[in-house]
């Protein structure tokens, strides 16, 4: 377990970061807390001019192990007023590896090898882990390691899993363009809410293989003004898609479109459809699953660990080993009753899950350090 002078050191940083949350590509006062807190350490931090988010490496040289921690809240609604909310764990995830790294500090890793530690930006726009895969963040990363809080719908507190199996999450934006008409006159224009609702209908009369999870939905849609009087002929939406396989997704989208051309065809509108955020399904690796596992049951026994955990959730974690095909890459599911759910503006987990959580993922980095330099 950790030690005891780290234990009111990560309460206080829990506190602060959950106290101070920032939306995608806004995590500016993270970033320099983060730095601040590891300025002076024996470590190196690395910073990026147009972005935020920073990557700190303990040691030099092969093998390089890396995990990662997403930073950024959500924007929503929370009694009554829209602000940022780190309803989905990112607060959490950032303590505990922080709390991994001070750990590993105290620690002599001369001709160990490097320990990578990297916070990144905009996990929930879907792009932070492509926008560092392109600053060649992973280039000369062995093995990375992620972590997700799970909801209690998933696993109890307590419980962890090597790997989660995620599913692809797209998020699209459709437009619906046509003419206003005046509301004694119907016929003259095709009513972009009627459009919009036949869409909504035709999107539940998808179907897939029902052996893969899979789902599509409208959940926004905009449409008239303050004039009641105005048959609107324009409006917009958006589709969330989910898939548990990538090949899934695709063909889920291909439906969409089709949809899409059918309505517009009929109605004589014009609807256009454009991908706002693609996370692609889980690539994980089984040699980086087998070190989790054999982590969890040393460092805090069998009785604790579930197998690998599927969910139609998705992560833009998985886009390092997608565009890193020799990257080999797993993320720890953590149990700890978190409800009522992730997303959930009064979301609340057992805070008790920290400490073992970290105990998991540096035996996880010592036992990847070993394995390589061997």
């Amino acid at each position: 377990m950790i030690s005891t002078e780290l234990k009111p050191l990560l309460k206080e940083v829990f506190n602060y970061l959950h106290a101070h949350p920032e939306v995608s590509w806004k995590e500016y006062g993270t970033t320099e807390y983060i730095k601040e807190l590891l300025e002076g350490k024996d470590c190196h931090i690395t910073t990026f001019q147009d972005t935020t988010g920073l990557v700190v490496d303990i040691g030099s040289g092969k093998p390089v192990v890396a995990i990662r921690a997403d930073m950024d809240a959500l924007w929503q609604e929370v009694d009554g007023e829209f602000k940022a909310n780190h309803s989905c764990g990112h607060d959490a995830h950032m303590t505990i590896v922080l709390g991994a790294l001070f750990s590993l500090l105290e620690e002599d890793k001369k001709g160990k090898g490097t320990y990578r530690f990297i916070f990144q930006p905009a996990e929930e726009k879907g792009d932070g882990a492509l926008t560092f895969v392109d600053k060649g963040v992973v280039d000369d990363v062995d093995f990375l390691y992620g972590l997700h809080l799970r909801p209690i719908q998933e696993l109890s507190h307590g419980q962890f899993a090597p790997a989660i199996k995620h599913g692809a999450s797209w998020s699209l934006h459709g437009t619906i363009t046509g003419d206003d008409a005046h509301g004694a006159r119907p016929h003259l224009n095709a009513n972009a809410i009627q459009v919009g609702s036949e869409f909504f209908q035709h999107l539940n009369n998808i179907y897939l293989d029902p052996m893969i999870p899979h789902s599509v939905k409208m959940t926004s849609f905009h449409a008239g003004g303050e004039s009641t009087n105005i048959i609107p002929g324009s409006a917009t939406f958006s589709i969330d898609m989910r898939a548990q396989t990538n090949e899934a997704m695709e063909e889920l989208y291909a439906k969409v479109k089709r949809i899409a051309t059918m309505l517009s065809n009929y109605h004589e509108v014009d609807i256009q459809l454009s991908i706002e955020a693609s996370v692609a399904a889980a690539v994980i690796n089984e040699e980086a699953s087998a070190l989790m596992e054999e982590a969890i049951i040393d460092s805090i026994g069998k009785d604790h660990l579930v197998p690998m955990l599927t969910t139609t959730g998705g992560d833009d974690f998985h886009f390092y080993t997608i565009k890193k095909p020799t990257l080999k890459a797993t993320m720890l599911a953590v149990g700890c009753d978190l409800e009522p759910g992730l997303h959930h503006p009064d979301m609340q987990f057992n805070h008790d899950i920290i400490e073992p959580t970290v105990a998991i993922l540096v035996n996880v980095l010592r036992k990847t350090i070993e394995k390589c330099a061997d």
